[in-house]
C-alpha cells in the first residue's frame, strides 16, 4: 500500500485514533486547539479534526487547509525514520516536488506542534509498533553531563558587553551559536573526552542567552557590519595566547565564510558548518504574529532541520533553547541569515592559503542544503567540502557525538 493507504487496512485508523486518544504529548497540546487538517494524495484523503481538547481522524478531505503529495512522497514521510527532506511538513513544503499545502496558513502555524506529534503517531501506527509511542521517536542519548563552563562577562571596547563561557583548557576553539540560540548549544560536545586539549570558548550574543541586549524588544536587527564586529571585538577582549579556531553553524556558519574574507589572520582554521554564500527564502513573520504563540512556533520552525537520527535529548535541548529566546530575536537573526547574507560575487576572494577552511553540512538540513554547500565551496580554491550524514542543522547541539567525528578529523589537520 502507498502513502496514507495504509489506513484501509482492517483496523489501521483505529489504531491511530487509539495512539491520539492516549497520547500524553498530544493531551498536553490540545486544549484550546481549534483546526481542521487533511492529508490528500490521488485517490485517498483524511482529515484530522481539533477540537475541544480531542482530535478525530476520520477519511476524506474536509479541512481548512490540505497537505497534498504522491502517494510515494507521504510513504518516504510515514517511514519511521524518513529520508532527508520527507521528515517534517516544513521540509517537504521547501524542498519536495509536488508537495504543496494550500488553505489556511495561520492554522498550521498555530498548531504546528499538534501536527508534528499527530504525525510521528502516524508512524508508529504505520509501522506497528507495539504499546504507545515514546514521547520522541528519535533515539535516546542519556542525560546531559554536567557543564563544565567557567562563565564571565566580557565588555568589548565599545562598551557592549557579552556572557562567555569556556570550556577545558589547550588549543583554543572560539564557538559561535546559531540564530535565536546561546552557548548552551555547546555544552554536550565540550564534555565530549575526545576533545580533551582542547578550550572551547563561546559567547552569547546582544540579547541571547546572558548577555544584555542592545535594542528593545522587537528591535533587534543583525546585519554583517554588526556581527563582524561583535566577533572581531570580543577576539580583541578575549586576546587567547593562540589563534584559534573559529566554528559556527548556520547564520554563525555564514559568518565565519565573512571572516575568512576580512579576518583571515586571526583564526588557525575556520570550520563553517551549514554555510553557503546566500540563503533566500528563509525569513518568516509568524514568531511576531499576535495569534501566533512564538514561543512554541519559533522551536518548532526549528525543528525540523534537525536529523530524525539526532537523539531525542539533544533536540529536546534545542527545542527549549529556541523556546526560550527574547521577543524578536530569532527574526532579528533571520534579517542576516536569510537574504542580509549574500557574498555570491565575494566568496571566491577566500585565500585558504591565509587561513584554512572547512565546510561541513548535514545531510537532513533543508534550510542550507548539503548542495548548497559544495556548491560554494567549490567556487573557494582550496576549500574542504564534507558532507555530515545522519545530521541536520545544529550539528554540535542536535548531534555533538556524531560531529565530533566530523570534526576532530579537521582540528587535527589544522
Amino acid at each position: 500500500m502507498q502513502g496514507w493507504e495504509w489506513l484501509c487496512a482492517e483496523g489501521a485508523m483505529a489504531r491511530w485514533q487509539a495512539l491520539c486518544a492516549a497520547d500524553a504529548p498530544l493531551a498536553r497540546m490540545l486544549p484550546g486547539a481549534q483546526a481542521r487538517f487533511a492529508f490528500v494524495q490521488p485517490g485517498f484523503a483524511t482529515t484530522l479534526a481539533l477540537h475541544d481538547g480531542t482530535l478525530r481522524i476520520a477519511p476524506g478531505d474536509d479541512a481548512a487547509l490540505r497537505f497534498f503529495a504522491g502517494a510515494d512522497t507521504w510513504s518516504q514521510a510515514l517511514q519511521r525514520m524518513p529520508p532527508r527532506h520527507h521528515h517534517n511538513l516544513f521540509a517537504m513544503r521547501m524542498r519536495v516536488p509536488g508537495f504543496a499545502a494550500e488553505g489556511d496558513e495561520l492554522a498550521w502555524m498555530q498548531h504546528a506542534h499538534i501536527l508534528r506529534r499527530a504525525l510521528d503517531l502516524a508512524r508508529w501506527a504505520a509501522a506497528g509498533e507495539a504499546g504507545p509511542a515514546p514521547e520522541s521517536l528519535r533515539p535516546s542519548a542519556g542525560p546531559a553531563p554536567c557543564p563544565q563552563a567557567r562563565g564571565r562577562y566580557v565588555r568589548l571596547a565599545d562598551s557592549t558587553v557579552l556572557y562567555t563561557e569556556q570550556h577545558g583548557g589547550g588549543r583554543p576553539i572560539l564557538c559561535l551559536h546559531t540564530a535565536g540560540a546561546d552557548s548552551r548549544q555547546f555544552h554536550r560536545l565540550a564534555a565530549d573526552a575526545r576533545l580533551a586539549g582542547y578550550s572551547l570558548v563561546a559567547f552569547d550574543m546582544p540579547g541571547h542567552g546572558k548577555s544584555p541586549p542592545l535594542a528593545a524588544p522587537g528591535a533587534w536587527a543583525l546585519d554583517t557590519e554588526r556581527y563582524c564586529a561583535l566577533i572581531l571585538g570580543f577576539l580583541d577582549a578575549w586576546g587567547p595566547a593562540e589563534k584559534p579556531v573559529l566554528l559556527g553553524a548556520s547564520m554563525s556558519g555564514e559568518i565565519c565564510l565573512e571572516m575568512a574574507l576580512r579576518a583571515p589572520e586571526r583564526f588557525a582554521h575556520i570550520i563553517a558548518c551549514e554555510a553557503t554564500d546566500h540563503i533566500p527564502g528563509r525569513r518568516t513573520p509568524w514568531p511576531l504574529h499576535p495569534r501566533v504563540n512564538g514561543m512554541v512556533f519559533t522551536p518548532e520552525w526549528v525543528d525540523g532541520l534537525m536529523a530524525p537520527q539526532s537523539p531525542a535529548e539533544c533536540a529536546a535541548e534545542v527545542w527549549w533553547h529556541y523556546s526560550q529566546g527574547g521577543y524578536g530575536t530569532f527574526p532579528g537573526d533571520i534579517l542576516f541569515y536569510s537574504g542580509g547574507w549574500d557574498a555570491r560575487d565575494r566568496v571566491h576572494r577566500i585565500d585558504t592559503q591565509r587561513c584554512p577552511l572547512t565546510m561541513l553540512t548535514g545531510e537532513y538540513d533543508y534550510s542550507c542544503t548539503a548542495e548548497a554547500s559544495a556548491e560554494t565551496a567549490a567556487k573557494i580554491k582550496g576549500a574542504r567540502f564534507r558532507r555530515m550524514d545522519g545530521i541536520g542543522h545544529f550539528p554540535f547541539a542536535e548531534n555533538p557525538a556524531l560531529f565530533a567525528e566530523f570534526l576532530l578529523p579537521e582540528l587535527r589537520g589544522a
